[in-house]
């Protein structure tokens, strides 16, 4: 009992931290394009999760956010490549360019700063999603939005760790002194 007394302050500010995505998406939504929009905390709810996939380090949330990056322009190419092939391969212009583009960027496994693969293809997910479901989304303001909210769920990732570490470091000094 002892212990998960020490550990409810986890929870805590884990659920502290999302009450803050969600206002601070409140505040900013508004102010995003496209206009009308209903916000966009899942989108850093997501990258907060990849940060942690990514090491939970400076490096890895770079990488992340690099993910991201290659994740939209993945998502871009298929888009307009799918709609190139459609008119003459029908029903398999669209699986065609998913799949010629899945091929192409599992190379960048091979790029130490755009390995993180599942985080490239979370990215991608998100703005695929973004195109499909926000009325009025672009390339431009969908990557925008994205990279921003991707952003803010980066820096709650780093947050995260300091303030757990920080948290530890005192409950185990706080045992030493016992």
């Amino acid at each position: 009992m002892k212990n998960l007394k020490k550990f409810v302050m986890i929870p805590v500010i884990i659920g502290i931290l999302a009450f803050l995505i969600q206002a601070l998406d409140q505040i900013l939504s508004p102010h995003m394009s496209p206009e009308g929009n209903v916000g966009f905390s899942w989108i850093s709810f997501q990258s907060w999760a990849v940060y942690f996939l990514a090491g939970c380090n400076l490096k890895g949330g770079i990488k992340a956010f690099l993910a991201y990056v290659v994740g939209i322009g993945g998502s871009i190419l298929i888009m307009e490549l799918g709609g190139a092939l459609t008119p003459a391969l029908a029903f398999w212009g669209v699986p065609l360019a998913v799949g010629v583009v899945a091929f192409a960027v599992i190379f960048f496994e091979k790029v130490d700063l755009l390995s993180l693969i599942p985080g490239l293809f979370i990215g991608a997910g998100a703005f695929f999603a973004f195109m499909s479901y926000v009325p009025g989304a672009t390339y431009l303001n969908a990557s925008i939005t994205e990279l921003t909210y991707c952003a803010i769920g980066l820096i709650f990732g780093i947050v995260t760790v300091y303030l757990r570490v920080a948290y530890e470091k005192r409950q185990s000094a706080s045992n030493e002194t016992i």
